[in-house]
């Protein structure tokens, strides 16, 4: 695995690696091993940002930390997950199936029966795209984005999952939604999803 240390600034790093499997497998390195000085850690699909305190940690010192940093895989079952109950009863639900050859009830179950987990957060705020460790579940965005997508939605995009914390505009295949809060500005912790997060979908009555 090859991982590439970029300057970003004067109080950061770029750490670009070869793929999102990557990514995950260093992001769990970093968080298991970050020395003080490191600020924040932001994963996206194909890097991890680093922003460090330069008088407490030299940029020098953080970077030689990333170089050295071994990648390894965590595993799912090292943390608790959080549970999402769903009703599977999203507008592109039965698209989705045609699309994957299989019954909706397939698709289903196959989205509950996956343990997910948050890869990184973007888009907007406690938005996180999850990966499983499978392909069956992959499609391709909407040909035609909806100009707005209700808060809760679940949906499917590429090799990921995720709920829409508020409403917006979005292309992702909805196949369900949700009641849980995934996004509270007035919480101490306002995310439920964070990188790293394992989660389960479970089908509501």
């Amino acid at each position: 695995m090859t991982v590439r240390v970029l300057p970003n600034g004067d109080s950061a790093l770029l750490a670009e690696l070869d793929d999102l499997d990557g990514v995950l497998a260093l992001y769990g390195t970093l968080e298991r091993t970050r020395p003080a000085g490191v600020v924040e850690l932001v994963p996206a699909a194909r890097t991890i940002g680093v922003a460090v305190d330069p008088a407490v940690l030299p940029l020098s010192v953080a970077a030689n930390w990333l170089a050295h940093a071994v990648p390894e895989q965590q595993a799912t079952g090292d943390r608790s997950a959080v549970e999402l109950p769903v009703r599977y009863d999203g507008d592109d639900l039965a698209e989705v199936a045609a699309l994957l050859g299989m019954r909706p009830a397939e698709v289903v179950a196959l989205h509950t029966g996956s343990t997910w987990r948050v890869a990184f957060c973007g888009f907007a705020p406690g938005f996180g795209y999850l990966v499983t460790d499978h392909d069956r579940l992959v499609v391709p965005r909407r040909a035609t984005p909806r100009t707005a997508v209700p808060a809760g939605a679940v949906g499917l995009a590429g090799e990921f999952s995720g709920v829409y914390p508020r409403s917006s505009p979005g292309g992702w295949q909805l196949i369900g939604s949700t009641a849980a809060t995934v996004w509270d500005a007035a919480s101490e912790t306002p995310a439920l999803l964070s990188p790293g997060t394992v989660v389960r979908f479970v089908e509501a009555p």
